[in-house]
């Protein structure tokens, strides 16, 4: 494939995952605000697909399966580990368990914690974030159980001794 080719293929694709970002600097030019609302809705909804329609059509299949190794790449050094130990597997439960118990529980909350009402946010985002980084610290082998859950053929193991 071209240098070239390549270059702006990837800037084309990069350009329409960030398009959406200039809505703010949009919104501080003085036009009409049908102009703007119709403006607005390109960037968000057509010139970031048309872009990535012109990318593909210069990368080709090798531009792209390159562009998505390269990604993936960059990713995979922080995918979790397979085999955990006992207690960090008992603090990554704690850690998916919590936001699910604290969603639960959430109606009651303004009774229980003060002041909860203005800082929901931050106990919702916080919550999130709890929630996703459990499952790195549960690792890989959780995600295989957490995927038969789903899969009606799978059957259990147990591994707990009946002594």
């Amino acid at each position: 494939m071209n240098n070239w080719r390549f270059r702006l293929g990837s800037v084309l694709f990069v350009l329409g995952l960030i398009f959406p970002v200039f809505i703010p600097l949009l919104l501080m030019v003085d036009m009409s605000a049908s102009l703007k609302t119709a403006v607005t809705g390109l960037m968000v909804f057509g010139i970031p697909e048309l872009l990535w329609i012109a990318a593909a059509s210069i990368l080709g299949k090798e531009g792209f399966k390159t562009i998505r190794d390269r990604f993936l790449g960059y990713f995979k050094k922080y995918k979790p580990q397979q085999e955990v130990g006992k207690s960090r597997y008992r603090i990554g439960l704690l850690m998916f368990c919590f936001p699910l118990l604290f969603g639960l529980l959430e109606p009651y909350m303004s009774a229980i914690l003060p002041g909860y009402q203005s800082y929901r946010l931050v106990y919702t985002l916080g919550g999130d974030v709890l929630f996703i980084s459990s499952f790195f610290v549960l690792g890989g082998n959780f995600w295989d159980k957490l995927q038969s859950l789903f899969l009606h053929d799978v059957k259990g193991i147990s591994s707990v001794s009946k002594e």
